[in-house]
C-alpha cells in the first residue's frame, strides 16, 4: 500500500514538473518571436503619448523570461493567472467561459470519432473482406490527408457542426491502428482454434478478443484525446467557435504571452492527466502494480 502511494506522488510530481517545463518552454518561444517587442495598437492614431508608452510599459515586464515566469508561478499558486494582454481580461475569467464549449466538442468529437474507428474496424475483422477492408483503408487515408483547415472551411460552408470536424480529423489515426491490433488478435493461435471449435463470433471478441486488446486501445484513447486538443484550434478559429482553441490562435497572433503561458499549461495537464490515467486503468486490467 505505501508502495503504491510512493508510486503515484512520484507520478503526479513528474506530471507537475513536466507541466511547469512545457510552461516555461512555451513562453521562451512566445519571448524569443520575432515582433514580440511590437504592437499594432501602437499604431492607432487616437492614441496619445501616453497611451503608448504604457502599452510599451506592459510588455516591458516580460523582457526577462526567468522573472516572468517566476512571478507567474507565485501568482498562479494563489489563484492569479494574471491578465490577457491583448484582450485586457482576467485569464482565468476567459479560460472559465471557454472551457466548456471547447470540452463539448472535444467529448462529441472523441465519440464520434471511436464510434466510426470501431464500426469500421469491427466489421472489418469479422467480415474479412478484402474489398471492404480496402475501401475502410482508402476512406481513412482520405481524410489523413486532408488538412484540418480544410475540414473546418469545409464545416462552415456545409454548415456541419465543430464537433464532427474533430472526429473526422481524429477517426483516421484511431481506425488504422484499432484495425491492425483487431486483425493480429483474431489471428492468434486460441482465436482460430475457438473459431474452428464452433465458438460464436460474439463470445469470441467479448472474452478473447477484447481483454486482449483493451490496454492498447486505452493508450490509444490517452492519445486521441491531445489529437483532439489540436484539432480543436483550427476548427473553433476558423468555424468562429468562442473556445479554448479560438483563444489560443488569438493568443498566438497577438503574442498575448500570459495568455499563452496558461493555455500551454492547461492543455499539457489535460494531456498529461488522459495519458496518465490510459495507463493506470491499462495496467490496473494487465494486473500489474502502477
Amino acid at each position: 500500500m505505501h508502495s503504491l502511494k510512493r508510486k503515484i506522488a512520484a507520478h503526479l510530481a513528474l506530471v507537475a514538473a513536466i507541466v511547469l517545463i512545457g510552461g516555461f518552454l512555451s513562453a521562451t518561444l512566445v519571448r524569443l518571436a520575432p515582433g514580440f517587442d511590437s504592437d499594432e495598437r501602437e499604431l492607432d492614431p487616437r492614441l496619445n503619448a501616453e497611451s503608448v508608452q504604457a502599452l510599451r510599459d506592459s510588455r516591458r515586464q516580460s523582457d526577462n523570461i526567468f522573472r516572468f515566469y517566476f512571478h507567474y508561478m507565485i501568482l498562479a499558486a494563489h489563484g492569479d493567472l494574471g491578465q490577457s494582454l491583448a484582450l485586457g481580461q482576467p485569464v482565468r475569467t476567459l479560460l472559465r467561459d471557454r472551457a466548456p464549449l471547447t470540452a463539448r466538442l472535444i467529448a462529441i468529437g472523441l465519440s464520434l470519432a471511436w464510434a466510426f474507428s470501431l464500426t469500421l474496424a469491427l466489421s472489418a475483422a469479422w467480415l474479412r473482406l478484402s474489398i471492404y477492408d480496402t475501401a475502410t483503408t482508402i476512406l481513412s487515408g482520405f481524410f489523413l490527408c486532408m488538412p484540418a483547415a480544410v475540414l473546418a472551411l469545409l464545416s462552415v460552408l456545409w454548415n456541419a457542426p465543430g464537433s464532427l470536424v474533430i472526429a473526422l480529423i481524429v477517426f483516421p489515426g484511431t481506425y488504422r491502428y484499432t484495425r491492425n491490433v483487431l486483425l493480429k488478435a483474431y489471428y492468434q493461435p486460441h482465436i482460430l482454434a475457438a473459431r474452428a471449435r464452433g465458438v460464436g463470433e460474439a463470445r469470441i471478441l467479448f472474452w478473447h478478443v477484447i481483454p486482449v486488446i483493451m490496454p492498447q486501445l486505452l493508450a490509444l484513447g490517452g492519445v486521441s484525446v491531445s489529437m483532439a486538443i489540436g484539432a480543436a484550434i483550427p476548427v473553433e478559429a476558423l468555424c468562429g467557435l468562442a473556445g479554448i482553441g479560438q483563444l489560443a490562435w488569438q493568443s498566438a497572433m497577438a503574442r498575448d504571452l500570459p495568455l499563452l503561458v496558461n493555455i500551454t499549461v492547461l492543455v499539457t495537464l489535460v494531456t498529461l492527466l488522459a495519458n496518465s490515467s490510459a495507463d493506470v486503468i491499462g495496467a490496473v486490467i494487465r494486473g500489474q502494480e502502477v
